[in-house]
Order: C-alpha cells, then sequence, then structure tokens
C-alpha cells in the first residue's frame, strides 16, 4: 500500500478521507489511501475501487488484498455481481449474508464462484457518484456475515460520493488541490463552458459541471481542456454522452 491513513474509529471515514494529503501523486495512491480508511474505518475485511464499470471500459484502481481483487474480477469476468449491480443502478446494493440471501438470485453464477473460492461472508457495493455521474463503485467485503450499521452505512455512501470528487479531482484537475471547491472560483473559462453545457442539456449548473469533468474524466483529459472545446464549439454535449 502505498500513502497513509490516519487509523480511525468506526463511522469517521469521511474525517479521514478529508485529511488525505492533496498532493497525493496519483489516482491508483488516492484510491489505496481511499480504500484502506474504509478498511479501518468500516467493519468490513477488504475494500476495492473500480472506474467506469457499467461500460466496456473497466479498471480496478485498488484492491486491498487477494480477497478483493478475487470478487472484482470474477464480476468483470462474469458480467455480473453486487458492483455490476451498483454501477448499472447508481443505488447501493448490500448483502448482508452471502450465503442465505435472495439478493443472490440476481447474480447466481458470480455467487457460487465467490462461495467455492473465497470466505466472504457479506457484500456491500457502494457507487461512486458525484451530481448525476455514476464513475464507478466502492466494493467492501467482510468474512463475517452481518449488515453495517446504519452509522456506518451513512458513512459508507457520504465517504463514496466524496472520493468519487476527490479522483475527478486528480484525474481532470492534478495539482489544483481543491476537491471539495464545487464553485472553482477564478475560472472563466471552465464557469462559461458550464453556462454552455447547461443549456445544451437543460439541466443545472451542478450537473453540468459534473458532466463535463465526468467527460474528461472518461478521456483522461483535463477538465480545462474540455471546457475549452466546449467554448470554441469543438465539443458539443448531448444526452448520450458520458
Amino acid at each position: 500500500m502505498t500513502g497513509s491513513v490516519p487509523v480511525v474509529e468506526p463511522g469517521s471515514v469521511g474525517r479521514a478521507l478529508l485529511a488525505i494529503a492533496r498532493d497525493v501523486g496519483s489516482d491508483r495512491a488516492l484510491a489505496e489511501q481511499i480504500c484502506q480508511a474504509c478498511v479501518l474505518g468500516l467493519d468490513v475485511d477488504g475494500a476495492a475501487i473500480s472506474l467506469l464499470t457499467a461500460s466496456t471500459s473497466r479498471e480496478t484502481l485498488c484492491a486491498t488484498d487477494a480477497t478483493a481483487e478475487l470478487l472484482e474480477d470474477l464480476q468483470f469476468s462474469l458480467g455480473e455481481g453486487a458492483c455490476m449491480e451498483a454501477a448499472l443502478t447508481g443505488r447501493p446494493v448490500l448483502v448482508p449474508d452471502l450465503h442465505h440471501s435472495t439478493e443472490t438470485n440476481r447474480w447466481p453464477i458470480f455467487a457460487a464462484a465467490v462461495m467455492e473460492q473465497s470466505e466472504v461472508g457479506a457484500l456491500f457495493a457502494v457507487p461512486l457518484q458525484w451530481g448525476t455521474i455514476n464513475l464507478g463503485v466502492l466494493d467492501l467485503y467482510r468474512n463475517a456475515p452481518g449488515s453495517l450499521r446504519n452509522a456506518q452505512l451513512r458513512d459508507a455512501i457520504n465517504s463514496a460520493n466524496m472520493a468519487a470528487l476527490m479522483l475527478l479531482g486528480v484525474r481532470t484537475d492534478p495539482g489544483d488541490g481543491e476537491w471539495l471547491d464545487h464553485s472553482l472560483h477564478g475560472r472563466a473559462e471552465i464557469h462559461q463552458a458550464t453556462g454552455m453545457v447547461l443549456v445544451q442539456l437543460g439541466i443545472s449548473a451542478t450537473d453540468a459541471l459534473a458532466r463535463m469533468r465526468a467527460y474528461a474524466f472518461v478521456e483522461q483529459r483535463l477538465l480545462g481542456e474540455v471546457a475549452r472545446d466546449v467554448v470554441t464549439r469543438r465539443l458539443c454535449f448531448t444526452r448520450d454522452m458520458v
């Protein structure tokens, strides 16, 4: 594991994410710290972050251990599982008892493979979202069956949303350091492009900025470059994009 995360008490993952150094070198290094914070702060044994899991372009940024990596590999290989469902629906998928749950009827091949090849007893998949954009999934597993407590589930969902914004910042605005500043003060071209996308799609300014960030994320470009293309009319957003 690269980087370090403060030891945290259960229910404080969000605070641990806020403490992560803003000069983290890459999205993979950031994902490792996010996953480590989840393992330390939630009642789980492992975590993984996968991006764009609902599309043909899939990428696992981090898996904390061999079991977490196995879960990701099985889902991507079989095309089904809690992670895939969370990516497609944009909603958390919670399986507190893998061996005694009707949830697994939707992905029987994956469930059977997990039970055969691991000791996993519970799975929790939380989408990484910012605005209306779903970037991927935070996957959590526990060897012993059992639900996350309400406070832990809230913390996991809030932390996944925060992690999505942090990852967007690292990929689309390297060096910016203002992951949680939604206003992007002083960036006239981005403001102008946001207004243009707002009109093109008939959505809010927040959602328009989210669309541009997600497009930059998928295309592995800087947000400023995408904004410039929008302003110069080399790029026009449509509803089927991202």
